[in-house]
């Protein structure tokens, strides 16, 4: 792994934040080898554009008040289906469990390190498939 200290640093303090926020399925991948332009990507996904929203807010206010890191760039707010944070050593994408399913980052990322995280958003993994199993039921009514 070549990604630099504090691009860990942002990306466990962004990590932890997500998931305070609920998030789901986070994971960050070392991508300095193969691109010269950031250290690491953070991705994370919610069920909804309003949770979308909120996690973005809470990282972009975490990384602000404990690492003085603010974005250099911030895309997609509008339809909050996925808003991209780029604090030049790391990128934050938070996307709508939808795109996140459509666009499947992972697959493009995959020969890449993982890097380290939180135990908070270690427990995130798999939280996506199991909302989706949950609100199905739901639908069909067969939860209480």
């Amino acid at each position: 792994m070549t990604a630099t200290d504090r691009s860990l640093e942002l990306v466990s303090t962004a990590a932890q934040a997500a998931a305070d926020r609920l998030a789901h399925d986070i994971i960050a991948y070392d991508v300095s080898d193969v691109l010269s332009i950031t250290d690491a990507f953070l991705l994370a996904s919610a069920p909804s554009d309003r949770q979308v929203k909120s996690i973005v807010d809470e990282i972009e206010e975490r990384l602000n008040k404990q690492l003085g890191a603010k974005p250099v760039r911030r895309e997609g707010d509008r339809d909050a289906r996925w808003i991209l944070l780029d604090y030049v050593d790391i990128v934050v994408h938070v996307q709508h469990s939808e795109e996140r399913v459509f666009y499947a980052l992972e697959r493009l990322w995959k020969d890449c390190p993982e890097l380290p995280l939180p135990e908070d958003a270690m427990k995130t993994r798999g939280k996506a498939e199991e909302h989706a199993r949950l609100a199905g039921k739901e639908a069909e009514g067969e939860l209480s």
